[in-house]
Parts: C-alpha cells; sequence; structure tokens
C-alpha cells in the first residue's frame, strides 16, 4: 500500500539542524552562508531563531547543477 506524500512537505519550516541534514551540510556551513551569503534562501522567525523550506533547500540545490567541471553553477 502507498501513502500519499503530505502535500506541505516542501513549505513546512524546518530548523538549521534539519536544514543541514537535508543538505549533507554542517550547521556551521549554514551559519557562515547566512553571513557570507551564497547559501539557501532562510526565515529568520526572531533574532537567534532560523527555519528553512525543503523547497527553498531543493531549489538552491537546482542551482548548484552543473554539466561538467568547468562549467560554473548559475
Amino acid at each position: 500500500m502507498q501513502t500519499q506524500p503530505n502535500p506541505d512537505y516542501f513549505d513546512q519550516l524546518i530548523d538549521e539542524k534539519a536544514a543541514a541534514d537535508y543538505l549533507c551540510y554542517s550547521v556551521r556551513a549554514l551559519q557562515n552562508w547566512r553571513v557570507r551569503g551564497g547559501g539557501p534562501l532562510f526565515i529568520k522567525v526572531s533574532g537567534r531563531s532560523v527555519r528553512y523550506t525543503r523547497g527553498d533547500l531543493q531549489k538552491w540545490i537546482a542551482e548548484k547543477r552543473v554539466a561538467n567541471t568547468s562549467a560554473a553553477p548559475s
């Protein structure tokens, strides 16, 4: 029996630990990208609370795709 995927899966907010796990990166890498730029879009819920959506993470991953080693990510 197949289960239907949650339609809100890509829109749900996840914390930076879950986002780092999703991307196979460290939480520290996400923190550095938030300061320096170049990382996925994020939502600043409060002064010290940051969230991501899987949809934004997927979009960021798609932007990093390249066809060969000499091609730069977009």
